[in-house]
């Protein structure tokens, strides 16, 4: 049973809760792969994706986990609704709740907001991204993914590469790997490394080879233009050149290593077409785990709510 009726990031999330929310999802995707639904987990909900940044992957799967799942499913644009007419997130958030929505999916440029809004609805908060801070639910379906490939999570050697300054994703794997028993490794240009993140688990590498050399899994990161000022690279040809996974470096990793990557992937960029669509890639699992992540999310939500609330 979660402890709480949201999901604000894997930061706070103990390691039982995680294992169960991985667990739900194995029945989920079984589920998936018989090409059937379970629409009576979630008969009588509500579900919203409230969403204030751009995403294809992640506001599509969880509208597909609420329908699957027998949910109402509504989409709300930032672009789109009264957030254009000075609409505050707190005034947003309880205009859903007096609609008596269940679960609102969220994704907002500033880290916090979901938290913020969390703490003043009734309906159960899903963080969906929020500015550089977390992104749990992708990185709870990488989880599921090395899981799925490898047994289990302990003892794992995991690199991660690319823009993590900037990355929720890299920052969610990296707490929700390391209560897992994983290993994290990281690599970047300085530019785009956090300032001390040694401190909540990482290993920082001086290299690409000592990211590599071993690894269960590697992990590429986009690089996020939108986030940036500009300056903290020349050009991202020369990125590619020196810091984008290349087809030879895969035979540094340890047998059977993955090739994993959050998407949407800039290719030739963090990753070269090859890896992209090679036998060791997993991308496209990912997207079928996601959705089957979201699935058992929100069924473990609801299960808290009928308890609980």
């Amino acid at each position: 049973m979660l402890k709480g009726k949201d999901l604000l990031g894997l930061y706070g999330a103990s390691a039982e809760e995680i294992c169960e929310i991985l667990d739900r999802t194995a029945q989920m995707k079984a589920l998936l792969l018989r090409g059937g639904k379970a629409e009576s987990v979630l008969r009588g909900c509500a579900l919203v994706t409230l969403f204030y940044e751009n995403s294809t992957r992640t506001r599509t799967s969880f509208e597909l986990a609420g329908k699957y799942l027998g949910a109402a499913e509504v989409n709300v644009s930032a672009a789109s609704s009264s957030v254009q007419k000075g609409e505050t997130l707190i005034d947003t958030g309880r205009t859903l709740d007096d609609m008596k929505i269940d679960f609102i999916a969220i994704r907002h440029p500033l880290a916090g907001a979901p938290k913020l809004l969390a703490e003043n609805v009734h309906a159960s908060v899903i963080n969906a991204g929020d500015g550089m801070n977390e992104h749990p639910t992708q990185a709870l379906l990488d989880m599921f993914t090395m899981r799925e490939k490898f047994g289990g999570i302990k003892g794992l050697k995991v690199a991660i590469l690319g823009d993590i300054k900037h990355s929720r994703v890299a920052k969610s794997n990296l707490f929700g790997l390391t209560k897992l028993g994983a290993e994290v490794y990281m690599y970047a240009p300085r530019t785009l490394m956090p300032r001390d993140i040694e401190k909540l688990g990482a290993h920082v590498c001086s290299s690409m080879e000592e990211a590599i050399e071993g690894a269960n899994c590697i992990m590429g990161l986009r690089i996020q233009l939108e986030r940036q000022k500009g300056g903290l690279f020349p050009s991202l040809s020369e990125y590619s050149k020196f810091y984008g996974v290349k087809d030879g470096m895969l035979g540094r990793a340890a047998k059977g290593a993955i090739v994993m990557h959050p998407g949407p992937v800039n290719r030739g960029i963090e990753l070269t077409p090859s890896l992209i669509d090679g036998e060791s890639s997993v991308i496209n699992e990912q997207v079928t785990n996601g959705l089957a992540t979201r699935m058992a999310l929100l069924s473990l939500l609801r299960e808290y709510r009928e308890k609980n609330l």
